[in-house]
């Protein structure tokens, strides 16, 4: 397949592509799924623009539709547009991540956010963004999901300290709706969540921060942190290791994730109050 000039959406251009390369193969998308392993409507929702496409499926379009790897470029390309350079390391490494552990330390991690939310952090930290800017910094986060949608979806594990909880971004509406996202994805087989409650005291970490682990021998784990609107992934071996330290006394000190549960249940009352 011949490259194209770069359109602004993305998603749009993914499935275009994928769109004509059905036609050209004379496939279905029934075809397509039972090829890549995954159901027709998740197909569906790629070819019309509606879902980012995962590495594995884009993987298995290549396979599929013998493309020598024009589907995974062209998914490097449309998951890196928007974002800012810094961000583009850590998000090709989320991509192919055994683990993800996370310590969001006020504010929600960005794979597990509502669009409300979102939006609520985004106008806050850019006021002066118009409405479609900002709508499609939104979009680019939701995007991020398709990570956690992947047939093999990589064991995600957040430590949530309990402002997260009580700091209302976006008013009540907007929190009780994300309270109630996080439930639902408490609840999967991939995703464990863990409320570090203000009692445990002073945690062993104060800031956010994010660390990678990978099946892959040759991949070294990383973690990854931000400060002032800029993050870096850092692979020093001596860094990572205090990070592992930290991360395991704060899932420790939280709640289990069957209390957790129940602490986000609370929270969702005390918001609908």
């Amino acid at each position: 397949m011949s490259e194209v000039s770069e359109p602004a959406n993305g998603l749009e251009w993914f499935g275009r592509e994928l769109q004509a390369a059905l036609e050209h193969k004379g496939a279905t998308q029934q075809e397509l799924a039972d090829a890549t392993g995954y159901k027709a409507p998740y197909v569906s929702k790629v070819k019309n623009g509606k879902a980012m496409p995962s590495l594995h499926f884009a993987q298995g379009c290549d396979r599929f539709f013998n493309t020598s790897g024009y589907f995974a470029r062209l998914l490097v390309k449309i998951s890196q547009q928007g974002h800012p350079e810094w961000f583009v390391p850590y998000l090709e490494l989320e991509e192919k991540a055994a683990q993800v552990l996370d310590f969001s330390s006020f504010l929600l991690m960005g794979v597990l956010q509502t669009p409300e939310y979102a939006e609520a952090l985004f106008r806050a930290a850019h006021p002066r963004d118009t409405d479609d800017v900002i709508k499609r910094k939104v979009d680019l986060r939701l995007q991020r999901r398709s990570v956690l949608e992947r047939p093999n979806p990589p064991l995600l594990w957040v430590v949530l300290d309990e402002s997260c909880l009580r700091r209302e971004v976006g008013g009540r509406d907007v929190m009780r709706g994300q309270m109630e996202h996080l439930v639902i994805d408490a609840q999967s087989p991939h995703i464990t969540v863990q409320v570090l409650p203000y009692d445990s005291g002073a945690p062993p970490a104060a800031e956010a921060f994010t660390l990678l682990t990978f099946d892959d021998d040759d991949t070294a784990p990383v973690l990854y942190s931000e400060a002032q609107g800029v993050g870096r992934v850092i692979d020093s071996a001596s860094v990572v290791s205090t990070g592992t330290d930290r991360y395991e006394r704060l899932r420790a000190d939280a709640l289990s994730p069957g209390k957790s549960l129940r602490a986000l249940h609370e929270a969702i009352k005390e918001y609908a109050r």
